[in-house]
């Protein structure tokens, strides 16, 4: 059974971000708000984690295309190639925000990402994410979780995610009504940007 732990955005109380930690640290996995969906996330340096995280997706863990949600930008050097002026003035209009941009990997990514030439990097507008992240020290990888209606792709009340994820997994966040409307998924890995995906994040920024 999953723990339903409350945590407030304007104001995360540093307790219960410090209980989520503890679970993301021993390899649990967490469902969390973000700006725009519910995410299902686990520690971005725990293997077992992210197995586990692929096995819930059906996806191969090597073929999984997962973003890492950061606290900042701060957080690039450590596994984005350096990037130009034009591309990082686009991520400093943008982040925080509900985009995820594709970029060149390095060579820090952690093992189970060696093999990427790029990754997706999300800095969400949303205090819990960014706190939790902080908290722990380093990116947590990140997925969306789907609904199978179609209708509604994605679930929003913390309520029935906690009834369908319970025995998926460690804990689910109740950080109030998420969105239904995914991210923007942007590609600067070649330097111009291509649009990938158009969702909540305005296009304005390029």
């Amino acid at each position: 059974m999953a723990e339903f732990i409350k945590i407030y955005e304007e104001n995360p109380n540093p307790k219960e971000i410090e209980r989520v930690v503890r679970v993301l640290r021993k390899g649990g996995l967490v469902i969390y708000p973000t700006d725009t969906v519910y995410g299902l996330g686990c520690d971005i340096t725990n293997t077992k984690a992210l197995e586990k995280i692929a096995r819930i997706k059906g996806v191969k863990l090597a073929k999984a295309n997962w973003s890492f949600i950061c606290a900042d930008l701060s957080n690039l050097s450590d596994y984005v190639r350096q990037i130009d002026t034009s591309t990082f003035k686009i991520l400093k209009r943008a982040l925080p925000g509900p985009y995820t941009f594709i970029l060149p990997g390095n060579n820090n990514l952690p093992k189970d990402f060696k093999k990427k030439k790029t990754v997706g990097i999300r800095v969400p507008d949303n205090t819990i994410a960014r706190t939790l992240v902080e908290a722990l020290g380093n990116p947590i990888v990140s997925t969306s979780i789907r609904d199978e209606d179609e209708l509604l792709e994605y679930t929003t009340d913390p309520e029935l995610i906690l009834e369908k994820w319970t025995n998926l997994v460690d804990v689910v966040i109740d950080g109030g009504y998420g969105d239904n409307v995914a991210s923007t998924v942007i590609d600067l890995s070649e330097g111009e940007p291509v649009v990938i995906r158009e969702g909540k994040g305005s296009l304005e920024i390029l």
